[in-house]
């Protein structure tokens, strides 16, 4: 086994700005801009973009990422499907980042995890010609070590830790023991030698036991950002984030 990295000094924070794109899409037109939203993520602290260019289209389109791909600074983290089409968008694009995940059309959101372990043959040369483009790889997975012995076993770098079943246990009892589980898989994962980023659910009143697992390197947090934003405006929004995951890991 390799031996676990160092626990990261700095937690990364990743904004998804989809649903930015879900309220332009509900009236047409250009407004409210994703573009603007990921400059504005940028100066509030956030350390990368991630966008999810769905089959349907239902948020993010093809247009957001032209202009994204050639305007925002910040490291953009594409997730995408396990598709020909996707795939074929991906390297012409070039994203830094490439986070496959499971997709349904008729779910509101992602629901679980990409079943890796399954799916590995399928999944094989697709993650290869991803890493061939200089592409970094990362899965959207449960927490669960037969998913995270497929991602070594596919030579990805990164694993993404479904937090969807943490963030929305309703006891006590059921919230520690979805934070256990994912405590668990970041330190199997971390043994593997995976580097090791979380997300889906994730709020002000939650984060801060997820923010303090040593073994994570990056949160992805959007829906409740955007939704916060409403009242608080993007900036502010991110800001409290960043300061809570900064408290949770000091």
């Amino acid at each position: 086994m390799t031996a676990a990295p160092l626990r990261p000094a700095h937690l990364r924070l990743g904004v998804n700005i989809d649903h930015v794109a879900t309220i332009r899409n509900a009236r047409g037109g250009l407004h409210p801009c994703p573009l603007r939203a990921a400059e504005l993520a940028a100066a509030a602290g956030a350390d990368g973009i991630t966008i999810h260019l769905r089959e349907d289209r239902r948020h993010i389109t093809d247009a957001d990422l032209d202009r994204l791909a050639g305007a925002v600074a910040l490291p953009i983290n594409l997730e995408m499907a396990a598709t020909d089409e996707m795939l074929a968008i991906a390297l012409r694009h070039r994203p830094h980042a490439a986070c496959i995940v499971p997709e349904r059309r008729a779910e509101r959101t992602t629901e679980g995890g990409l079943d890796a372990a399954g799916l590995l043959g399928s999944l094989q040369p697709m993650v290869a010609r991803l890493r061939d483009a200089g592409i970094r790889v990362s899965l959207f997975i449960a927490p669960d070590e037969r998913q995270l012995d497929a991602a070594a076993r596919l030579g990805v770098p990164v694993v993404e830790l479904h937090t969807g079943p943490y963030a929305h246990a309703i006891t006590p009892d059921a919230i520690a023991a979805e934070r256990a589980r994912l405590a668990h898989a970041a330190q199997a994962g971390a043994a593997l030698g995976l580097e090791l980023h979380a997300g889906h659910g994730l709020t002000y009143d939650n984060v801060g036991p997820v923010a303090a697992l040593p073994q994570l390197a990056e949160l992805n947090i959007g829906h409740f950002l955007v939704g916060e934003a409403v009242f608080v405006g993007l900036d502010a929004a991110i800001r409290q984030m960043r300061a809570l995951m900064d408290a949770a890991r000091a």
